[in-house]
């Protein structure tokens, strides 16, 4: 009889890495490139998807915002909320699998999705709800990797399936108007998790 033990769910494994309180895997800065996209909006409603451990949220917050963060692990949204709370903002933390989890509809001025890389079939549905979830001019920023980050060694996921393309973005961001889109290489380096060069693709789009 085999004693070997069944490997950890995706929600297992994220609770895990997320388990040390005091350790934030990806550090407690925001993503540059959400700095620089969301640099010129005006204060309103914003979602954060697969938020981790908070940063991005809070960060949000910090501008005014009023955030929603969503994430997979009990761990990562329990982090959030302690950052939210030594940074002084209030950010709504939401423990969900982005498999079920609903949008809504003219909901958010603003959606986020910062290395949020997830099976192909719930990104499809994810991104195939954006449009719905958005007010009209409300924008979707978007960083993630590319297939080309696959063997780098400086983080991201560890097969091409959940990585992202921009022609598969714009396949799949349906109703949206991209205002920019771009696939390059750039130093990330955000904690233990993201250090060094990687290939990322970075979108902002638009509901008209």
């Amino acid at each position: 009889m085999s004693s070997q033990q069944p490997a950890p769910t995706p929600a297992q494994a994220w609770e895990g890495r997320y388990a040390d309180i005091d350790d934030y895997l990806y550090g407690t800065e925001p993503n540059d490139f959400l700095v620089t996209a969301s640099a010129d909006l005006p204060i309103g409603d914003a979602l954060c998807l697969a938020d981790g451990e908070g940063r991005n949220g809070v960060y949000l917050a910090q501008r005014g915002h009023r955030v929603t963060s969503v994430d997979l692990t009990v761990s990562g949204m329990a982090k959030a909320d302690r950052l939210a709370e030594l940074r002084g903002v209030e950010v709504t933390t939401v423990v969900a699998d982005l498999s079920d989890y609903d949008l809504g509809e003219n909901r958010w001025d603003l959606i986020v999705s910062i290395f949020a890389h997830t099976p192909p079939p719930i990104r499809r549905r994810v991104h195939g709800s954006i449009a719905r979830a958005l007010r009209p001019g409300g924008r979707f920023v978007l960083e993630a990797y590319t297939p080309d980050q696959i063997g780098r060694g400086t983080g991201g996921p560890p097969v091409p399936e959940l990585t992202m393309t921009l022609s598969g973005l714009r396949t799949e961001l349906t109703g949206l108007s991209f205002e920019s889109g771009l696939e390059t290489l750039r130093a990330v380096v955000e904690g233990r998790g993201h250090t060094g060069e990687g290939a990322v693709v970075q979108v902002v789009a638009t509901k008209p």
